[in-house]
């Protein structure tokens, strides 16, 4: 487990894709679990050890996790998340270089808008029409900051949290991300995870009120990093 950044209130991780943010039906110890035992034992905290899930990332994805190490802060936190005032996450996408739909565009800020409606059976959301019942709105802004040969990096900002929103919505317009299947990637990444990668988190400190920045390095992968090294 690598640790981003750390101290009395939070504490951010870097999560890899065989990691999941809290526990599930597969009995796998969550990435929670973890860090709770990494407190414990740096800081010998007697009896449970305080941790707040404050977001999740899906798990096939990689990035920055943040969770609260006290009550205040989690409490702070779930109503920065829920409003996504004072934090901003950025995220990373690898996608397959499709210049028939966005040309070279380089750095132009794209914006995508759609409804959204979740099948928990498929554990899978889909593009519907405005109206849908239990359909949401989802928003996102992308933009393209480096190519190789076959493939684009896609830096992608969020203004809505929705179920699978990134990976639906760039499906949606024929940009699967990179390994996965679910939504349409032509086959599976070596790791199993897919190329999406919560990269930035940027906030204000529920505490202290200073400006937090804590950015996840990529995965250690060729393609990532021929990617990140045109940035």
């Amino acid at each position: 487990m690598q640790v981003l950044y750390e101290d009395n209130h939070i504490i951010a991780v870097s999560k890899t894709c065989h990691e999941i943010v809290q526990g599930d039906k597969t009995g796998d110890t969550p990435l929670s679990d973890i860090v709770k035992a990494y407190i414990k034992e740096k800081y010998q905290k007697p009896g449970e050890v305080f941790l707040g899930v404050t977001h999740r990332l899906d798990r096939p994805t990689t990035g920055v996790v943040l969770f609260a190490r006290t009550s205040k802060a989690l409490k702070r936190l779930n109503a920065m998340f829920q409003s996504h005032e004072q934090i901003q996450k950025t995220y990373w996408a690898i996608v397959e270089k499709n210049e028939r739909l966005l040309g070279d565009k380089a750095n132009e800020v794209m914006r995508l808008e759609n409804y959204l409606w979740r099948n928990e059976k498929q554990n899978k959301s889909f593009v519907v029409k405005p109206g849908t019942k239990d359909a949401k709105r989802a928003v996102l802004t992308y933009k393209v900051i480096a190519k190789s040969e076959r493939y684009m990096l896609l830096e992608i900002n969020l203004e809505t949290g929705r179920h699978h929103q990134i990976r639906c919505q760039l499906a949606a317009i024929g940009l699967p991300i990179k390994g996965d299947l679910k939504y349409g990637a032509k086959r599976s990444n070596p790791d199993g995870g897919i190329s999406l990668h919560a990269r930035k988190i940027e906030f204000i400190h529920p505490v202290s009120k200073l400006p937090i920045s804590i950015t996840a390095p990529v995965p250690d992968d060729a393609l990532w990093h021929v990617l990140e090294q045109q940035i």
